[in-house]
């Protein structure tokens, strides 16, 4: 009663209650003055046919009837995964344009939504137009998602379909819209359509459009990649996803993914297009079965691919550390972009963790420093191996040696401040190191225990590929650039990871054992064609078990390079070594403005850094060690990233 009564103060008319069954009562409601109507409503409350209704109201009274379907996910023409603009003609709607979303999810994609509607919208004069809305009802996305379509389409009235006694959704915002409303009561017969329905429609909708798609090449080194793509690496990610071809905002033609070889995407399209200037690539994709669905996020792929900011500890500097998750590992710059470097990487399933640079550690819980294996330094400046004291003294106890690499020079360092504390109590449990440096294709090993004097030399290890490390599921890599000191960037690549979905090994009846083990072996040796032998004595093809019991999870990698000179070379190594990365950390100390004291100091600008991030076209990159001159204005950093590089990361949390 407080809402109905709140509305009617407010001049709407949410007293009036009109019925879904009856178009013509609403189109009466509606009069000719108000042209821009939305149909708000949950999921399977009967908007679309409404529409369809109003439309042929509408034609018969001779006035010409346009529909915006704003749902990507359930529309009810068009192409889905985007926004379609459509026309009433011969008792059917007919596509006149189109804005790609590359995503069946408006909750999650709600401002690309809404900026799609906008610029579809923008050359229209006073004929009507109906806005189908998604059935995003509840929460923050539909609260957010109500008054950006009532802006965008400058909409003048809403049907809210609801059932009677039932309390109106989004209520306050539907009054702060400052729009005429009718509260209009759905069909009986409306419900919500299963996930099977909602499939089927959408994917014979995609086919319609694909139906005389041809191939095309599209070489990803002449246009920018835009959207939340898994890695390019991730050749069985991208297979099936949607894509959209687009000359700066505009949607030229969408297609789907056929495979990606060499840098190139070939694509399934219908539109024969030659210039485009961005490729968009989200999370809709075909499903085994050929279904049009949306990806499990793993980069999307590889698990999850969210970026989050978590608050600030209490006293341990001034912006939030952020913090990237994919798959099995997250990886932290624990002090923000204007603290000491150190990015805390976990691989939570390893229960094992390591640090690139040690900066100021007090935001690293001690007992985590217990489960560092690794630790990798750039270079040896007082920011970026400062912390090594805090965290000398939290490995004292019973712990196996950690192993620190950086570049010729670190162990005297590092030997250095072990030997500036006075070690008379400390025993048998002083802390150990094996300090690997770097010597072009060689790692020179030495051992160090605090309390002991000199150093043991363990000898020396190859490295091929400038690979340092290596394991069966996670290699680091490292490449020399110049600061005017050596300083190493480094790259973390996990591998693919095979799993079995239990769920399914269940229902085969086939016990476990360790044919499963074989199993991963011959997949990841490329051995499709063996035969696998069963605990019934029965022989299976490995490729045919594979398809039906293993998860692939595909390789990505992590970059992370700070304190290097903006100079060709180093621009041409640190490409090379990013291209393609999932993430790139990326130092990004001055603005263009002060770039004479940039090249003084050998750092990067925020520009050289977005430049970097987009011709290494890296998924996503946080820039980061910015000076602390720009604390106050933080945004000129970020602004002048972006100007470069679209995929760029901020933390939500900073103050504007």
């Amino acid at each position: 009663m407080a809402e109905k009564n709140n509305l009617d103060r407010m001049g709407h008319t949410h007293s009036r209650l009109l019925s879904a069954h009856e178009p013509g009562r609403i189109a009466e409601a509606l009069g000719k003055d108000h042209h821009r109507v939305l149909l708000f409503g949950e999921m399977g409350s009967g908007k679309s046919t409404l529409t369809t209704g109003l439309a042929r109201v509408m034609e018969k009274a001779g006035r010409s009837c346009f529909c915006l379907g704003a749902d990507p996910g359930s529309p009810a023409f068009g192409v889905p995964g985007a926004v379609c603009l459509g026309r009433w003609q011969n008792n059917r709607w007919h596509l006149v344009a189109m804005e790609a979303l590359c995503s069946l999810n408006a909750g999650r994609f709600r401002l690309p939504l809404v900026s799609a509607v906008k610029r579809l919208v923008r050359e229209f004069d006073r004929k009507l137009l109906l806005v189908d809305a998604p059935g995003v009802v509840r929460g923050i996305p539909g609260a957010e998602l109500l008054p950006g379509l009532v802006e965008a389409a400058s909409i003048q009235t809403i049907l809210v379909l609801c059932k009677k006694g039932k309390e109106l959704p989004c209520a306050g915002e539907l009054i702060s819209t400052q729009t005429c409303i009718h509260r209009v009561l759905p069909s009986p017969l409306a419900r919500p359509p299963g996930r099977g329905k909602r499939t089927r429609q959408r994917t014979r909708l995609w086919n319609d459009y694909l139906q005389d798609a041809k191939e095309m090449r599209v070489d990803l080194s002449r246009v920018s990649l835009t959207g939340t793509p898994p890695p390019l690496e991730s050749v069985r990610e991208l297979q099936g996803r949607q894509v959209a071809l687009l000359q700066g905002a505009t949607t030229l033609t969408m297609g789907e993914v056929v495979k990606i070889e060499n840098n190139t995407l070939r694509i399934r399209t219908p539109g024969r297009v030659k210039a485009f200037s961005q490729v968009m690539i989200r999370d809709a994709c075909r499903s085994k079965d050929g279904g049009l669905q949306t990806a499990r996020h793993a980069a999307s792929s590889v698990g999850t691919h969210c970026v989050t900011f978590q608050r600030k500890a209490s006293g341990a500097g001034t912006y939030p550390p952020a913090v990237v998750r994919i798959g099995g590992i997250t990886a932290t710059l624990m002090n923000g972009v204007f603290g000491d470097p150190l990015v805390h990487l976990r691989l939570m399933n390893r229960k094992q963790s390591m640090l690139f640079d040690l900066g100021n550690g007090e935001r690293l819980p001690s007992r985590l420093t217990h489960q560092l294996t690794h630790v990798f330094i750039t270079h040896a400046h007082m920011d970026h191996i400062g912390g090594f004291l805090w965290f000398l003294r939290s490995r004292i106890g019973d712990f196996p040696p950690c192993n620190i690499y950086g570049p010729p020079g670190l162990t005297n360092h590092i030997e250095g401040m072990i030997h500036g504390v006075h070690w008379d109590r400390i025993g048998e449990s002083g802390p150990r190191f094996r300090v690997a440096e770097l010597h072009g294709d060689y790692l020179h090993i030495v051992g160090l225990q605090a309390g002991k004097k000199g150093r043991e030399i363990l000898g020396r290890e190859q490295v091929i590929d400038n690979i340092l490390l290596k394991t069966s599921t996670f290699s680091i890599q490292a490449i020399v650039l110049d600061h005017g000191t050596p300083v190493l960037a480094y790259q973390f690549k996990r591998m693919p990871q095979l799993n079995i979905r239990k769920r399914l090994l269940l229902e085969t009846g086939i016990s476990p054992g360790p044919w499963i083990g074989e199993l991963k072996r011959i997949i990841a040796a490329g051995n499709r064609d063996a035969r696998i032998l069963l605990p019934d004595n029965s022989l299976a093809l490995a490729g045919r078990l594979a398809d039906d019991l293993l998860r692939v999870s595909p390789a990505y990698k992590l970059v992370y390079a700070t304190d290097l000179a903006d100079t060709p070379s180093n621009r041409n190594r640190l490409i090379g070594f990013a291209r393609n990365a999932h993430t790139l950390f990326c130092e990004a100390a001055f603005t263009q403005d002060h770039k004479k004291k940039a090249a003084s100091s050998g750092h990067l600008t925020a520009r050289a850094c977005g430049e970097i991030a987009r011709a290494a076209n890296v998924n996503q990159v946080i820039p980061f060690h910015f000076s602390k001159r720009y604390e106050s204005r933080p945004w000129q950093i970020y602004d002048e990233v972006k100007s470069a590089c679209a995929r760029m990361v901020i933390p939500s949390q900073s103050p504007h």
